[in-house]
């Protein structure tokens, strides 16, 4: 099966176009690579502002807009909602194991990001879904140490890429 990219553009701010997806699947291909995952689907959705808002107040209960939010398949949290899902005829419970997760970027938080740490919003976009897919596979900065780790995990790949500051 290998890595792949469902994409959904839920936001009219921003265009998005095929160069830019490309450029998401070769990060999903380079971080996958670096991580030692081959297989999966990853589902990425762009909002605007109020959209994420609205997801992190429901599901975070922090109410304010952030940048990217990630929502895994294999979290049990205890605070979570639980997800019910019911398969199509064609479809199979084994079609449903492969799913990494989703991960929402705000286009909005993105462009004002961009233009704040003075790199392209290619870069921005890029490093978000990167970072969102490192969250993902259980990755996390409560701490120094962990946010060092994630931040040099998200570099590597955005370079390996030609996505440096």
């Amino acid at each position: 099966m290998g890595l792949q990219l469902a994409w959904n553009n839920e936001q009219t701010k921003m265009e998005i176009d095929q160069t830019l997806i490309d450029l998401l699947e070769r990060l999903l291909q380079k971080a996958g690579e670096s991580e030692g995952v081959n297989d999966g689907e990853v589902a990425l959705t762009f909002v605007d502002d109020e959209a994420i808002h609205e997801l992190n107040r429901d599901y975070r209960g922090i109410d304010r807009p952030t940048d990217v939010l990630s929502f895994a398949m294999n979290e049990t949290l205890d605070e979570e909602p639980e997800i019910i899902y019911e398969l199509e005829e064609d479809e199979e419970l084994d079609d449903l194991t492969d799913v990494l997760g989703d991960i929402i970027i705000s286009v909005d938080r993105a462009k004002a990001q961009s233009e704040e740490y003075g790199h392209s919003l290619e870069r921005e976009i890029g490093f978000l879904f990167v970072h969102g897919f490192l969250h993902l596979l259980g990755y996390d900065h409560q701490d120094a140490e962990s946010e060092a780790e994630m931040m040099g995990k998200q570099e590597a790949v955005l370079a390996q890429v030609g996505l440096t500051r």
